[in-house]
């Protein structure tokens, strides 16, 4: 079992940027970004393949950049441009269809308008 631990959340106002952090405590392949707004379902919102290819939801595409370290089993999320509507809690996680691994605590982002 891989344990995930999320971190680099924060308070930003529009406009602003952060960088989100998933380590993993073993080898991991494809990977992917979820989060979750208050009241809502967990959303997908971005990809990165276990050799570097990417996919976003339509919400984030253009804004944010996925990418990963395999030396260090991390996988990074640059958020730019942020909006109010980005306001969740962000987790980490195999891609929906694959084995998903217990959820981790996630790290809350809250855009200010």
């Amino acid at each position: 079992q891989v344990r995930l631990v999320e971190s680099g959340g924060g308070l930003v106002e529009t406009g602003g940027s952060l960088r989100l952090s998933c380590v993993a405590s073993g080898n991991i392949n494809d990977m992917a970004w979820y989060r979750q707004a208050p009241g809502k379902q967990r959303d997908m919102i971005a990809i990165i393949s276990g050799s570097g290819s990417t996919r976003y939801g339509d919400s984030v595409k253009g804004r944010f950049t996925i990418s990963r370290d395999n030396a260090k089993n991390t996988v990074y999320l640059q958020m730019n441009a942020l909006k109010p509507e980005d306001t969740a809690v962000y987790y980490c996680n195999a891609p929906y269809g694959r084995y998903l691994w217990d959820w981790g605590k996630g790290t809350q982002v809250t855009v200010s308008s």
